[in-house]
């Protein structure tokens, strides 16, 4: 199924923006320990602790660790890049915006992330930074959630 160009397109309004990070890409990590060859082939590749389910990583980031995991017995990492897109929040509106799309329970704070429906889709909001968040959200409901955003975003300027 080809994707509409309303999901590659930058969303802008009521101060914020609005576009799909195409730099990340997702992976999840199952592993039996932490202390295995599995968590110290991650520390010497990427220089980071293992994350404890889901990695955020560039393309090349990305195969590189793959590369690398894929001899470790304790653990595999499952690359969900095919599957899940990465919308990138930027605007002192991010509150407002998330809970017009799924209720005061769906905004992380800072540094933490959140599992909630947006949109009436499933969503793992993550708060990078002050005024910056990534929704994690099924390659399916990708343009339904930048759909809702759009109209949502027009519904602030008519306010």
């Amino acid at each position: 199924m080809a994707e509409s160009s309303a999901q590659i397109e930058p969303l802008q309004g009521a101060g914020l923006t609005v576009h799909r990070d195409e730099t990340l890409q997702a992976a999840t990590l199952r592993y039996f320990g932490g202390d295995g060859a599995f968590a110290a082939a991650l520390r010497e590749v990427s220089g980071v602790a293992l994350p404890e389910v889901l990695l955020l990583a560039g393309e090349l980031a990305l195969s590189e660790l793959e590369a690398r995991l894929a001899q470790a017995a304790d653990g595999c990492l499952v690359n969900l890049t095919g599957g899940l897109k990465v919308l990138r929040v930027t605007g002192e509106g991010i509150p407002d915006l998330l809970c017009r799309l799924g209720g005061t329970g769906s905004i992380p704070q800072l540094g933490e992330a959140r599992r909630s429906r947006l949109a009436d889709v499933p969503v793992l909001a993550l708060s990078v930074r002050p005024g910056e968040m990534l929704l994690l959200v099924d390659r399916a409901y990708a343009e339904h959630l930048m759909g809702w955003i759009r109209e949502t975003l027009l519904d602030f300027a008519g306010a």
